[in-house]
C-alpha cells in the first residue's frame, strides 16, 4: 500500500463483574489500589442498547425474567493452555515496564466504531493493546491493560525469569466478562448480550489463555489517574487526565518504536500472511475472465480477494485497491467501481490480515488479457528495475532512507531516458528539483507488521533516518503513474499506472524478500496468469 507521507518532497445490565483471576503461572499478583482519584465510570458501565426503545418487544416482567433465567445447564469452562504468542507478549511487556519505572501505564483495547446509527464496524483492538497482550482478533471491546507500579523491590525478581523486568509493575487485564443468568443482560442487551453477539470468555479462561492476571471491568474504576499515569489516548476517549499530553505522546511513541524490530513470532506471522495473500492473488487471476465481463469488475476482484482474507485470516489488512485502467494512477483507489477491461492493466494492492492481526501488503500489476503490450511492459520493467535496485542494497547498517533514494535514482534515469523530464536525471535528483516525482509522489517503503503502516508514532530519526537492524520488516514499492490528462508524457503512456510491492525482512547479513514467490517479472507474470487460468 503506497506510503502517503514518508518521503514526499519538501441497557442497564444488573451484573457487576468482581473478583479476579490469575494465570496458572501468573506474571505478577494483583496489586490492591486505593480509591481512584479520577474515576472513569463510562469505561465500566454496561452500554445501553442504541435506538431500540421505539421498537423493542423484549418482555420486561419479573415473571419472564425469572423464567428465562432458569433451566440452563452448567457451563463447561475448561481452561485453555497459553496461546503461542503469550510468552512473546510477556517479553514485550517486560521491555515496556523497564522503560517506564514508577509510571502507571494504561493501554486500552478501544471501543467499536460506529458505522451507522446502532450498527458498528467489526471490532479490531488497538494494535498496542494486542501487541502487549497477545489478544488479537478475539479481543473484547472496552478492555484495558494496566501496568501498576509494584510495591516490591524489583531486585527480588529471579535472575532466570525471562520477564523479570516486569517486577517493576503488576500487570492486569481488565475486561467485561459475560453476565450470569441472574442478569437481563444476556438476552435483553443487544450491545453486549450473549444471545445477540455470542458469549464472552470468563476471567479465568482469559488469564490462562494469555498468561495474565485478569479483573472484571468494574474494578477498573479503582485505577488511579494522576501525574504518574500514562495513557494511549487515541485508543479510548473520555478517560481522566493523567500525566499530560506530552507524557502520553512519549509513551505511545515508545510503544511504536518497540515494534520496529520484530520477534520470531511476528516474523512467522508475516510469512503466513504473505502466503495467504499469495493465494488471494491466485484467486483473483483465476476469476479475471468473470470480473472482466462485469460493468463493475473491480468490485468482483475486491470481493474475490476479500473472500480469501476471511477464509485464511481475520479480514483484509486495509481496504483492497483493485484499480484497473486509469484508476491505477490513483494511489489509494478503493471505490473499486470500474470495469476490468481486456487490454488494460489492473493494479491489485492487497493484504490478508491474520487472526493475530499481522498483515501482508503486496502489490502486483497484471495485464487483464494476460499479455503486456510493449509500452505496458516498458513501464512495468522500469518499475521492477527500481524495486530490484532498492532490494539489492538492503542490509543491516544502512539507513532506511537509502532504500527510497536508490529506487528514485532508477525512476529518474528511466523517465529522463524517455524524454519526460525537462532536466537530466542527475539534475532531477537534486533536492530542489525532483521533477521525476511527478510520476511517483509516494514513498518507496514503510514498516509493516501488526499495522499496515506500522510503527507510525516512531520518531523520524528512528524511522526514515533510522539504521536497519535484523528483524525489521518493511515494504519496497516503487511505481510509475502516468495520469490520463498528463501532457508531459506520450499519449500511449497516459492512463498507465504500475506498482510492484514486496514485503522485506532484514536478516543478519542482508535481506529476504518474503513475497518473492509471487511472480514479479513481466515474463513471470504472463506465465503465472496462463498457468492459473488453464
Amino acid at each position: 500500500m503506497a506510503d502517503p507521507i514518508s518521503t514526499a518532497p519538501a441497557t442497564s445490565a444488573t451484573h457487576a463483574e468482581s473478583g479476579h483471576a490469575e494465570p496458572s503461572h501468573p506474571e505478577h499478583g494483583h496489586a490492591e489500589h486505593g480509591p481512584a482519584e479520577h474515576a472513569a465510570p463510562e469505561a465500566t458501565e454496561a452500554p445501553e442498547p442504541r435506538a431500540t426503545g421505539n421498537r423493542s418487544t423484549t418482555p420486561s416482567s419479573d415473571r419472564f425474567r425469572d423464567y428465562i433465567g432458569s433451566g440452563w445447564a452448567e457451563r463447561d469452562e475448561p481452561l485453555p493452555p497459553a496461546r503461542e504468542q503469550a510468552a512473546f507478549a510477556a517479553t514485550r511487556r517486560a521491555a515496556v515496564s523497564a522503560a517506564f519505572p514508577g509510571k502507571r501505564l494504561v493501554v486500552p483495547a478501544g471501543a467499536p466504531k460506529q458505522r451507522s446509527n446502532d450498527t458498528d464496524y467489526p471490532f479490531r483492538a488497538h494494535s498496542a493493546f494486542s501487541y502487549l497482550t497477545g489478544w488479537a482478533s478475539d479481543s473484547e471491546p472496552g478492555a484495558f491493560l494496566v501496568f501498576e507500579p509494584a510495591a516490591a523491590d524489583a531486585s527480588d525478581a529471579g535472575a532466570d525469569d525471562p520477564v523479570a523486568d516486569t517486577a517493576a509493575h503488576d500487570v492486569t487485564l481488565y475486561f467485561r466478562e459475560r453476565a450470569g443468568r441472574d442478569s437481563d443482560e444476556f438476552y435483553a442487551n443487544s450491545e453486549i448480550g450473549e444471545f445477540w453477539i455470542g458469549p464472552r470468555p470468563s476471567l479465568a479462561q482469559v488469564a490462562s489463555d494469555l498468561g495474565l492476571p485478569t479483573e472484571g471491568i468494574a474494578a477498573f474504576a479503582d485505577v488511579v489517574f494522576d501525574d504518574s499515569t500514562l495513557v494511549v489516548r487515541e485508543a479510548a476517549e473520555g478517560l481522566p487526565e493523567g500525566a499530560g499530553e506530552e507524557a502520553d505522546a512519549d509513551f505511545h511513541r515508545t510503544l511504536s518504536e518497540l515494534r520496529l524490530v520484530k520477534d520470531d513470532y511476528e516474523i512467522e506471522q508475516m510469512r503466513q500472511a504473505v502466503a495467504a495473500t499469495a493465494r488471494g492473488f491466485d484467486d483473483v487471476i483465476r476469476d479475471l475472465p468473470t470480473s472482466s465481463a462485469h460493468d463493475r469488475g473491480e468490485r468482483l476482484v475486491e470481493g474475490v480477494f476479500n473472500t480469501r482474507a476471511r477464509l485464511d485470516g481475520n479480514t483484509v489488512g486495509y481496504d483492497t485497491i483493485a484499480a484497473s485502467g486509469p484508476h491505477a494512477c490513483i494511489l489509494h483507489w478503493t471505490r473499486n467501481d470500474g470495469p476490468v477491461v481486456p487490454g488494460d492493466l489492473i493494479l491489485l494492492d492487497a493484504g490478508v490480515e491474520l487472526d493475530s492481526l499481522y498483515t501482508a501488503d503486496i502489490t502486483r500489476t497484471l495485464p487483464v488479457n494476460g499479455t503486456f503490450s510493449p509500452v505496458q511492459r516498458q513501464v512495468y520493467e522500469a518499475v521492477r528495475e527500481a524495486a530490484d535496485a532498492a532490494f539489492a542494497i538492503v542490509r543491516p547498517g544502512i539507513r532506511f532512507r537509502e532504500i527510497h533514494q536508490t529506487a528514485m535514482a532508477v525512476i529518474a534515469r528511466r523517465t529522463a531516458e524517455w524524454g519526460l523530464l525537462p532536466v537530466s536525471a542527475e539534475e532531477a535528483l537534486e533536492a530542489d528539483n525532483q521533477q521525476h516525482r511527478r510520476y511517483m509522489v509516494h514513498g518507496t517503503s514503510h514498516h509493516l507488521g501488526i499495522d499496515v503502516h506500522d510503527c507510525a508514532k516512531a520518531r523520524r530519526e528512528m524511522y526514515l533516518d533510522g539504521v536497519l537492524e535484523p528483524g525489521m520488516v518493511f515494504t519496497i514499492e516503487p511505481g510509475l503513474y502516468f495520469q490520463p490528462d498528463d501532457l508531459t508524457v506520450p499519449a500511449e503512456m497516459r492512463g498507465i499506472g504500475v506498482r510492484i510491492e514486496d514485503d522485506i525482512l532484514v536478516t543478519a547479513d542482508g535481506a529476504e524478500n518474503l513475497s518473492i514467490g509471487i511472480p514479479r517479472t513481466a515474463d513471470e507474470v504472463e506465465a503465472w496468469m496462463r498457468r492459473i487460468q488453464e
